[in-house]
């Protein structure tokens, strides 16, 4: 083992993605622990003591397998990340210069409540590729107990209370080897797993918080070579997919992760992911609540009370940053969470090549090229062909939603009969089906509305031509 080589700065790209998935679901909307979803914590990527899992059902490893190809000396630079929790405890200074445990301590700014904050933590090593074909490689690690306290000030700068933290002593061990593989390119089979090997027996009656203190939380791997490249684990070359399809991955998904498309790096997360994820440019800052959207969170955050931001404010660090985000964001940097463009595709540009740059299509001035009524020359058409059987208007079917389950609420609908409202074709070139459900009461509203369910094609089965 070396010390940390130039590979370790190809992180930098990788890491924007990999805090995302270290603060998955640190704190959630409305950002205050009396909240009931702020109740169950640490949802991700959580390893648990050995002793532990048995009972609570949650893993003590994870296990990493991916196919690389180092050139020449290659040495591989590792970065294991988790949080470790913190018991945090809330004190109120007494007359006498005691304190004493109280469940809230009122602040003008802010109210402090019991919580388990999140210490980021990081193990790093590097070592050639070389030692790793000739057997394990090993590098345990610990995070041993600790107890601080911070004084918390009144609006007049006296005294009244303070935090405790409190950290449980947590052991861990990282273990890498490569094995060579039967391929016409030389390529290796990488395996990477991370233990929790803390030795701390749950007592009678210990629940999952007791266990949570002493867990690898959102725990997670970067994986960086300094001469080579990793196959990707969802699209590899054809001569390596049936290596690549034995890979075992458990609790893991790995990556592609590297800068500008590269593939010298690899994001081993708890959490799916596609490769080279990447954090969309409009994001004004963390919200930990990457499930949800920006905009959104922006906007509900805003509105909350001033009683809720002040628990808010008092709940974590974070979350306090997340309240004054959404309290001084710009009019301009929320217009921007509204949505962007990313590309356009050919297939919705007029015929002389991409969109004009002012939305409109020239064959029709004053319409946006997206309208389907800007093209007259390619209407929708009337009816479609299902199954040999022409399907429109009027038509009736049965819905068979399940082929793509794109919205799991159509899987309620498995079988039952609808009538065909229109055929509709969207910018891409796909058809439609909109549709009203027999024995809606609600029918005639949605037709009044227009607003339909729509399946494909390939969703119905034709019943009769009505």
């Amino acid at each position: 083992m070396t010390a940390p080589a130039p590979t370790a700065s190809r992180f930098g790209h990788a890491r924007q993605v990999a805090d995302a998935v270290l603060f998955e679901g640190y704190v959630l909307y409305p950002y205050r622990a009396s909240a009931a979803k702020n109740r169950m914590r640490w949802q991700f990527g959580v390893l648990v003591p050995p002793a532990w899992g048995p009972a609570g059902g949650e893993p003590s490893a994870q296990h990493t397998e991916l196919v690389m190809e180092p050139r020449g000396d290659a040495e591989l630079a590792v970065e294991l990340r988790f949080l470790h929790a913190r018991r945090r405890t809330v004190e109120e200074a007494r007359a006498d210069g005691s304190f004493a445990p109280v469940p809230e301590l009122r602040l003008p700014d802010r109210v402090l409540v019991p919580w388990d904050e999140g210490t980021e933590e990081t193990v790093r090593m590097t070592v050639p590729v070389a030692d790793l074909e000739a057997g394990v490689v090993e590098l345990p690690f610990a995070r041993p107990a600790a107890e601080e306290a911070e004084p918390v000030s009144d609006a007049a700068g006296r005294q009244a209370g303070r935090l405790v933290r409190r950290a449980e002593r947590l052991d861990g061990v990282l273990r890498l080897r490569a094995e060579q593989l039967d391929l016409p390119y030389r390529a290796l089979k990488l395996t990477a797993t991370v233990d929790n090997t803390s030795d701390w027996q749950p007592p009678p009656g210990a629940g999952r918080e007791a266990a949570l203190a002493r867990s690898l939380v959102a725990a997670h791997l970067l994986l960086g070579l300094s001469a080579g490249s990793f196959l990707s684990p969802t699209d590899p070359p054809e001569w390596a997919r049936a290596v690549v399809a034995d890979c075992t991955n458990r609790h893991t998904w790995p990556v592609l992760a590297g800068d500008g498309g590269r593939a010298d790096v690899v994001l081993s997360s708890p959490i799916i992911l596609e490769d080279h994820p990447r954090i969309a440019p409009e994001s004004a800052g963390a919200m930990y609540d990457a499930t949800e959207i920006d905009e959104i969170l922006a906007l509900r955050t805003a509105a909350l009370t001033d009683e809720e931001k002040r628990e808010a404010r008092g709940t974590d660090p974070r979350a306090a940053a997340v309240v004054d985000l959404a309290d001084t964001m710009p009019p301009e940097v929320l217009d921007r969470l509204h949505g962007a463009v990313r590309a356009f595709r050919e297939a919705t540009a007029p015929a002389g090549g991409a969109p004009p740059a002012d939305g409109q299509d020239p064959r029709r001035p004053g319409t946006p090229w997206w309208d389907p009524a800007g093209d007259p020359a390619a209407p929708a058409p009337e009816r479609v062909v299902v199954g040999g059987v022409p399907v429109g208007p009027g038509s009736r079917v049965v819905l068979r939603p399940g082929l793509r389950r794109t919205d799991a609420q159509d899987l309620f609908l498995l079988g039952s009969t609808a009538l065909v409202e229109a055929v509709l074709h969207d910018v891409d070139g796909a058809v439609h089906l909109a549709v009203t459900v027999d024995g809606d009461p609600g029918a005639d509203v949605r037709r009044a509305q227009g607003r339909f369910l729509y399946f494909q094609p390939d969703e119905v089965t034709p019943l009769e031509d009505a």
